[in-house]
């Protein structure tokens, strides 16, 4: 049984990858867009900020980095309304193929895209100053929790493809995710920020994850007086991956099967 998951799971990673052969312009956007991010917020915004911890494009690059994992959630809700519309979905189940294989495919060629997008952001932080300063294993901390973050974005972006189903809603959906990140301390600390809305910047995974990767990259940990999620970074963040795949991943896979009775 487990043999015959990991077939149907590795032969939908296949037809995913195709895919994105066939839709550079995908491929263009994941490379380009987050260092165009760090070129604009850390140049036209940068010399405005003040930080406490080194020069603001070395605070803004990990937060930067958790804000491409967090598009986890557009791509991956994107993909599966797509895949929905036009029809894809039904024709998969109509095949012999594990209900669980067709997310797994798509969740883990989201996850291989993602990786690849990190090189060009992380090659151009270091170019703009920022530093690796924690050691390598810090540093593979960090990036290796980047991943688990995109993926279970990934899985919570698929789930809601599923249930929009029309490319017209997942795209409405998929604009308003860009408001995630502002709503933490990706771009800017939390400390300057009105009593209520730092609490729900603060709780939000995203600042728990940006702290996380500041910390294991050795730019900086928590700061003081910061709800439990921020003062425990690394802690909290893989109990949010954990509790979004624990949710997502079979919600998804009843989704699927639930569309396909």
């Amino acid at each position: 049984m487990t043999a015959f998951v990991l077939s149907d799971s590795r032969a939908m990673l296949g037809r995913n990858l195709r895919r994105m052969r066939h839709a550079p312009g995908l491929f263009v956007i994941t490379m380009t867009m987050p260092v165009t991010m760090l070129l604009f917020f850390g140049y036209v915004f940068g010399s405005a900020m003040v930080v406490a911890d080194g020069g603001y494009r070395a605070y803004l690059v990990p937060g930067l980095l958790v804000a491409t994992a967090v598009n986890g959630v557009m791509t991956a809700m994107l993909a599966s309304a797509q895949d929905c519309q036009r029809g894809v979905m039904d024709r998969f189940r109509t095949l012999p193929m594990s209900r669980f294989a067709i997310p797994a495919g798509q969740t883990a060629s989201d996850v291989l895209l993602a990786a690849l997008g990190l090189v060009p952001l992380v090659l151009c932080g270091l170019a703009v100053g920022w530093r690796i300063e924690g050691g390598p294993a810090g540093a593979a901390g960090a990036f290796a929790l980047l991943l688990l973050f995109r993926l279970a974005t990934a899985w919570t972006g698929h789930y809601i493809g599923l249930l929009v189903g029309t490319e017209e809603a997942a795209g409405q959906l998929g604009a308003a995710t860009f408001m995630l990140p502002l709503l933490s301390n990706a771009y800017v600390p939390t400390d300057g920020m009105p009593g209520w809305l730092r609490t729900v910047a603060e709780w939000n995974p995203i600042s728990a994850v940006v702290t996380a990767c500041r910390d294991l990259f050795g730019n900086g940990g928590p700061a003081a007086d910061v709800s439990w999620p921020v003062a425990h970074p690394v802690l909290a963040s893989v109990g949010w991956c954990v509790l979004l795949l624990a949710v997502f991943v079979p919600l998804t896979v009843r989704r699927y099967g639930r569309d396909s009775a």
